[in-house]
């Protein structure tokens, strides 16, 4: 994968443009540092529901309906889960990141291919791309188990036990 350029994730003042001082008992510079672990993981969610959306709709081949049924399934999970990603970055007093740029220059895994592959080889993308997305999640562990953040902490054991279940679901697909 490319090395991404590095992407400065727009800071909103300490008091949100609302006068009133963002006090939660995580430090700025904590709040900093999980909302732009935080903005991987939504670049991250974001280009794997586009992937899985566009191989929804392309999908070819004898496991059409399976696969087209699963796709759905999977992109609809992916779908509901980045507004809880963005309004916790919200909630820390960052603005989420929300365009293609700054979703390209934050993610780990790669967009779509140009051209639609062949059904198994959708499924393995798919395989390396919940897995990537349950890697960038498993990396802010730490910064909000310093920071006791306990919500966000919370919000990734979510995201893990569905990227992880997917990952094992689509690699079952995968075996000989």
């Amino acid at each position: 994968m490319p090395k991404k350029k590095s992407l400065a994730l727009p800071t909103l003042s300490s008091s949100m443009g609302t006068g009133v001082s963002i006090n939660i008992g995580i430090s700025d510079k904590d709040r900093s540092a999980i909302a732009g672990g935080l903005s991987r993981l939504l670049a991250d969610t974001y280009t794997l529901y586009l992937t899985t959306h566009n191989f929804h709709w392309n999908v070819t081949g004898p496991m059409f309906n399976t696969l087209h049924q699963m796709f759905m399934a999977q992109y609809t999970e992916l779908w509901a889960a980045v507004d809880p990603i963005a309004e916790r970055i919200r909630s820390l007093g960052h603005a989420a990141p929300g365009s293609y740029a700054q979703f390209g220059a934050l993610a780990s895994i790669a967009d779509a291919p140009a051209t639609p592959p062949k059904a198994l080889e959708m499924v393995r993308i798919l395989v390396e791309g919940h897995q990537a997305v349950a890697r960038t999640a498993r990396s802010i562990f730490p910064l909000a188990d310093d920071a006791s953040d306990e919500p966000t902490a919370d919000l990734l054991t979510q995201r893990l036990a569905v990227h992880e279940q997917t990952a094992w679901m689509l690699r079952s697909l995968l075996e000989e």
